[in-house]
Formats: structure tokens, C-alpha cells, sequence
């Protein structure tokens, strides 16, 4: 049974230390679960008891392509309108307590590892009908129409998923894949990537796809760019396109991560 981070506010004493491992470099962000507190958090117009971590937004010069946000809605919360654009795509992946999902008039109670993709211009509503907080990560994207494709809402779970190996890895490296990567109607996807204590990714990606990495449990130490960086669950990796990296599951469990990329379109010049 997996279990998966949600941050909890709060502010550290006064007689805390100010070392952390937040940083912001060229090509990549390290925000770590210890700077999520109560006084960097966001209101959201159209949503009630509710408040925000913003993780990403996109940036010139930087990640340009997603936004991504960790939203926790108090009991009786949530919001009937939660999309202000009606061009733009979202995930969303529960990750503490409940919540009542209406997508296109049908109704879907989120537990944690509940995943809903809901397609640009869709109808839906968020609502939390507990007795408890929850929380859940939101990723937004503005969809790239494709002619003759059109991708669609759906709902499913994190349980409901069948991880795939990576080649020549013995099951120690696998993704979780909610879309089909050849299915050419998405135009990101945002999956969960396992690896198995002392699992590595053995060399350093560098790709022309924008990533969002939300740690869900676990450790590692992972090479961004021309450094290594430990993370643990709760911290979030933002990376630009072309960012080498790579890492090394630390154990003593699996290291899990929510992972957002842009994939399936043609670079636009024009």
C-alpha cells in the first residue's frame, strides 16, 4: 500500500536554524517539502476553504509549458467552477483524504492515488465531503489541439495501474502510465515513476521535455544538471527543457514521484 506526501503549513520556531536545501539555478528548482508553509500559500479565486502551494507557473526563459500546484481543501470546501480557462487541460492525483469530483455530469469519489485527467473545456467541480482535510497535486497545461485527435476526461487510481519495467531493469525502474504514450491526443503526460531501493537511472536524460517532479515517498539523490541533490518526499524538482539528469534510489523504500512532461507536438517555429 503506498502513501503518498501532503505538506501541512505550519511555521518552524524561532529558534530554527535557516539551512534548507531550496535553490534556483538556470535549469532547474529544488523546492523542498520544508518551505511549504503557511505564509507561501495562495488563494485561489472561485474555490472556498481552500489554499495553495504554487510549484510552478510558467516563467520566460525558464519552464514555459505547465503549471502545477499543490491544493488542500478544508472540510466542506472546494469549488463549482475550478478552471478559468476553457483552453486548458489538468491532472489531478489525490494525495490525502477525500474528494468528490463531478466531471461531466458524472460523479467520482477521489480516494489517495485517485487520478483524474480532465480534458480541455470539460464540465467539473472539486468538492470535500469529509470529515478531514485533503490534498491534491492539480498540474495545468495549455492544450495543444491536433487535427483528427481529441483527448478525453477520464478517472482512475495509482492501484488501478499496472507499472511497466523499464527494459533491462528487473522491475527495479517503473513507470506508471496513465495515457498511452503513442496515443497522439495527449499532448503531456503525467505519470509515476517507481524505482526499487539502489535502482538508478544510469545516465544523464538531457531532452527537449519540460518536468514537474513531486516526490511521493521515499529518498534518492539525483543529478541536476552539474549537481547532485538529495530529495525526499514532499520535495518538488522543476526542470527546463534540456536539463541532464539522473539519480540513485536511497531506500530504505521505494522512491516514487509524480512526474509531468510535455510530449507529441512539433516544435513551433512560426
Amino acid at each position: 500500500m503506498s502513501t503518498y506526501f501532503s505538506p501541512e503549513g505550519g511555521l518552524p520556531s524561532q529558534s530554527t536554524l535557516l539551512t534548507d536545501r531550496a535553490v534556483v539555478k538556470e535549469a532547474y528548482t529544488v523546492i523542498p517539502r520544508g518551505v511549504l508553509r503557511d505564509i507561501v500559500t495562495s488563494n485561489l479565486p472561485g474555490w472556498e476553504n481552500t489554499r495553495t502551494w504554487i510549484l510552478a507557473r510558467p516563467i520566460a526563459g525558464f519552464a514555459t509549458t505547465f503549471a502545477q500546484y499543490i491544493v488542500e481543501v478544508a472540510p466542506g470546501g472546494g469549488s463549482s467552477r475550478p478552471e478559468p480557462e476553457t483552453g486548458v487541460e489538468s491532472v489531478l492525483f489525490l494525495t490525502k483524504g477525500t474528494l468528490t469530483l463531478t466531471l461531466d455530469g458524472e460523479t467520482h469519489m477521489l480516494e489517495p492515488g485517485g487520478y483524474a485527467y480532465v480534458a480541455a473545456g470539460a464540465s467539473w467541480s472539486v468538492q470535500n465531503d469529509g470529515g478531514a482535510a485533503s490534498s491534491f497535486q492539480w498540474v495545468r497545461k495549455a492544450y495543444e489541439p491536433l487535427e483528427g485527435y481529441a483527448a478525453k476526461s477520464f478517472v482512475t487510481s495509482d492501484s488501478a495501474v499496472a507499472p511497466t519495467a523499464m527494459v533491462g531493469t528487473d522491475g527495479k525502474w517503473a513507470t506508471t502510465r496513465f495515457v498511452d504514450p503513442n496515443d497522439l491526443a495527449h499532448d503531456m503526460h503525467v505519470n509515476i515513476v517507481t524505482f526499487e531501493p539502489g535502482a538508478v537511472i544510469p545516465f544523464a536524460e538531457t531532452h527537449v521535455m519540460e518536468h514537474g517532479i513531486f516526490v511521493l515517498e521515499g529518498k534518492a539523490v539525483y543529478r541536476l544538471n552539474d549537481d547532485w541533490v538529495e530529495v525526499e518526499a514532499g520535495d518538488f524538482m522543476w526542470l527546463r527543457a534540456f536539463c541532464p539528469q539522473a539519480c540513485y534510489a536511497g531506500g530504505p523504500g521505494k522512491f516514487r514521484y509524480l512526474l509531468y512532461k510535455d510530449v507529441n507536438r512539433q516544435i513551433r517555429l512560426t
